[in-house]
Order: structure tokens, then C-alpha cells, then sequence
């Protein structure tokens, strides 16, 4: 059995100050999902990326995250009841949410305790939606630079679960109706200062550093500095998304 692991509560700040957001048309899908729009149960919501924009469409948030420090970075809203509580133990009523949703964090949970927590929180034919974005894109060269960053500098620090972004969810368990979702892209500009940033909250460089003894951020952005050129250019996440009616 999986329990939750803890890979951000110690740069949570960093976290909420280089992650990016996620672009207004999912949120709009996922209301024009719902009949009702009483309450959604964003479950591993961090830091409230996904929360703040839900609380746009929805007249309550139950916002859940493991970690209090992710938590305490949240920006507050009247709409939104942020709670530290594990997403296979939410402590949420039966049947009260129209939606959960699963932002960059499914892969996390352990699957065999959290799909029945759903099953009871969110009510009969509502719906669930997870998300995730795979390695960002920009451009020939400096794809090749990340990928290489990725694969073969980090490779042997990412956590087991890191796969099922790797699988962009294939093969993952999900036990309900999957319907269609259109394709989502989250597009940036971006310095390098801003991409190294960005890079330095991923779990495996945090893992890298405290495994190695040495940042490996100088030498990539040396890597990178040639080919990204002044000021910012534009860099391509791809959302990979599973939707089902519970």
C-alpha cells in the first residue's frame, strides 16, 4: 500500500512562486461538465492554482492537501475552505460534491484507498477530473537539453510515481465512465531565469542535490544560455487529462 509522500512541503514557497497555472478553457470545460455547481472537492490542491479559478465557476471550494506548508502559501477566498487532510481521507460528507478534481497530483495517491473516498464524497453521477502536463516544450534544441536533463541527469531521482506522467496516464487505474476531453495546452513566455526557477522545484532536483551533494541548475543553465537567447520566448506544456462520471 502507497502513503503519501511529502515532495514539496519543503520548497512550498518556491512552489507557489514558479509553478504554472493552468489556462482558463479547462476550468470551462469542467463547469460545462456539471449540472450542479454547489461545491467541487479539489483534492492535492498545493497551493490553490486550481482552486482560486474553480471558485470562479462553483459557489464553494473543499480544497484538500497533505501538506499544511503548501497550504499555508494559498491565496484566500471566501469561496474556498482550505483543509489539511490526506486525499484518501478527506473528511468531506458523503455525497456533497458535484466534481473532484485532481490537479498535477493523481499519481501521487494511493489508488486503491483513494477511488472509494471519491465514491463517497462525490454524489451519484458526478464527476471526476484529473490532470497533469508533461515536460514542457521549446523548441528542437533546447528539448533535446531538456530531455537529456530529464532523463539522464535526474533520471535516477524521480520518484516510481513520476511514471504515470511519463505514460501521460496510460495504463493508470481509473475505474469509471471516461468521457472526451477536448486538448489543453498551458502556453508561457518565459525568461531562463524563469525556466530555471521553475526547474528548481521539481521533486528529482531537489532529490539530486541532497543525493549528490551539488546543484546540477549552473550547468544546465550554461547548457541552456546559448540557444535560449535574450528575454523570454514561448514554452508549451501539454495537459494530459482523465475525466469520468463517478
Amino acid at each position: 500500500m502507497k502513503t503519501n509522500k511529502d515532495h514539496f512541503s519543503g520548497h512550498a514557497a518556491d512552489y507557489a512562486k514558479f509553478r504554472p497555472g493552468y489556462p482558463e478553457a479547462l476550468f470551462d470545460w469542467i463547469a460545462a461538465q456539471t449540472p450542479g455547481h454547489d461545491l467541487v472537492w479539489d483534492c492535492g490542491c498545493g497551493n490553490g492554482q486550481a482552486s482560486l479559478p474553480l471558485a470562479e465557476r462553483y459557489r464553494r471550494v473543499a480544497a484538500t492537501d497533505f501538506s499544511a506548508e503548501q497550504i499555508a502559501q494559498a491565496a484566500p477566498d471566501p469561496h474556498i475552505e482550505y483543509r489539511v487532510a490526506a486525499a484518501e481521507s478527506s473528511g468531506l460528507p458523503d455525497h456533497c460534491a458535484d466534481v473532484v478534481t485532481i490537479a498535477q497530483a493523481l499519481h501521487w495517491f494511493d489508488f486503491d484507498r483513494f477511488y472509494p473516498e471519491v465514491r463517497r464524497v462525490v454524489k451519484p453521477g458526478g464527476l471526476i477530473v484529473a490532470w497533469t502536463y508533461q515536460l514542457l516544450r521549446g523548441g528542437p534544441t533546447i528539448n533535446a537539453l531538456l530531455d537529456d536533463f530529464y532523463r539522464n541527469t535526474l533520471g535516477p531521482h524521480w520518484p516510481p510515481e513520476r511514471k504515470w506522467v511519463d505514460l501521460a496516464y496510460q495504463g493508470m487505474p481509473f475505474p469509471f465512465e471516461e468521457i472526451a476531453a477536448p486538448p489543453f495546452e498551458i502556453h508561457l513566455r518565459w525568461t531562463l531565469a524563469d525556466l530555471l526557477a521553475y526547474l528548481g522545484t521539481w521533486s528529482a532536483t531537489r532529490r539530486c542535490i541532497k543525493a549528490e551533494g551539488r546543484d546540477p541548475m549552473p550547468a544546465l543553465s550554461e547548457r541552456l544560455a546559448p540557444y535560449w537567447g535574450e528575454g523570454a520566448r514561448e514554452i508549451v506544456w501539454p495537459i494530459i487529462l482523465k475525466a469520468g462520471h463517478v
